[in-house]
């Protein structure tokens, strides 16, 4: 039995934490016994527990990659743990504990931004690759883009795997249930539905699409675009809503548990993304449903995403072409549809839960090679 201790330092369940939570679901646990560690009291407690593995709460380390009083807290839990793998996901400081206590190390990186010119350049880019190929034995990219990112600051392709996230495909919701749904929404009949399912911050690219919205809406256009999610940008987009006109339009719906069910009553998925996108769980789970999506060409989209077969791609932050590209689902519904099944046809062939555990697991029999030498 292979012991794997992930290390998250999220307070909140975001990206990574559902990419484990997804792993969860699949994993080989007759071949690894599967441990997590998190901070005291996240939101991801509750939810790892459902998976009855042990979670290990931990005082520090909350939202934060590295901090220097967080390494021995986290030496501590990995001693006692005693895993062959510590799984870090963004978190330096578990790299550092989990070298100091002699395990191979897995580091995911989930995000994808641009390359500062400290680390493109020497010296900076001399010491980042230092540091992340000290600390890990394996690296996993989800997404070409990210992978980009990393090489692009110094680190060696050959320590590099490419993935792309999996999930567990979703059940549409029945008749009934999405018929009920619209209502409550206030969705009309012959309502064109959209929706976004992302934080709101600013990089998330919920202006463009209020400014897309804003656009067709002055074409007479009936639509309307629903918006999952909580950030640290609502007030600014709110704002935004209201003075394009758009309160009966773009409709902010805070956080929702239903995915299932607010997907099921889309017409198409929206993103509009403009930094850290790589390998969007909502796409993923909408192609399970044969949801078809319009994406920015930003990141890891276009790699879910191939123009005119499973959905349409546009320039980020371009608000004209986003227009364009939800106009022309509008208009054309028998590509509408061939775009979902075409999805949904992807999904199965590429992006289900399984292939993701099989290749982490690949990943870590990979780490593993060597260690008793």
């Amino acid at each position: 039995m292979i012991r794997v201790l992930n290390i998250l330092s999220d307070t909140n369940i975001g990206g990574a934490g559902r990419v484990i939570l997804n792993y969860l679901q699949f994993a080989d646990k007759e071949r690894f016994e599967l441990h997590v560690a998190v901070p005291a009291g996240s939101l991801l407690v509750p939810e790892f527990s459902k998976h009855q593995i042990p979670v290990h709460e931990i005082q520090g380390i909350a939202d934060r990659s590295f901090d220097r009083k967080d390494i021995p807290i986290l030496m501590e839990v990995i001693s006692s743990v005693g895993p062959d793998i510590v799984h870090t996901h963004g978190s330096l400081s578990g790299r550092i504990a989990a070298k100091r206590c002699g395990c191979k190390i897995v580091y995911t990186r989930h995000s994808a931004f641009p390359v500062s010119a400290k680390l493109r350049y020497p010296p900076g880019r001399w010491v980042n690759k230092w540091v992340n190929e000290y600390y890990a034995d394996q690296i996993i990219a989800i997404s070409p883009a990210a992978a980009e990112n990393l090489t692009d600051s110094g680190i060696s392709e050959k320590k590099i795997t490419t993935m792309m996230n999996g999930v567990a495909p979703l059940t549409p919701a029945p008749p009934e249930r999405r018929q009920a749904l619209r209502e409550e929404l206030g969705l009309a009949q012959d309502d064109f539905v959209l929706g976004i399912l992302a934080r709101i911050e600013p990089y998330k690219g919920h202006l463009t699409i209020a400014q897309a919205a804003g656009t067709l809406k002055n074409a007479g256009r009936r639509f309307k675009i629903l918006v999952a999610g909580t950030g640290s940008y609502e007030d600014e987009l709110r704002d935004a809503i209201r003075e394009l006109g758009l309160e009966d339009t773009v409709l902010l719906l805070g956080f929702r548990s239903d995915i299932s069910e607010l997907l099921s009553v889309l017409d198409c998925q929206l993103n509009a993304s403009y930094g850290t996108e790589t390998s969007s769980l909502a796409i993923l789970e909408g192609m399970s449903l044969g949801l078809p999506s319009i994406v920015s060409d930003y990141g890891g989209n276009p790699v879910l995403i191939t123009q005119g077969d499973n959905g349409l791609i546009f320039p980020a932050q371009d608000s004209q072409a986003l227009a364009l590209c939800i106009t022309r689902l509008m208009d054309d519904p028998e590509l509408l549809k061939h775009m979902g099944q075409r999805g949904k046809e992807i999904f199965f062939q590429r992006y289900t839960g399984q292939i993701y555990a099989q290749n982490v697991e690949r990943v870590y029999i990979e780490a593993l090679k060597g260690a008793s030498q």
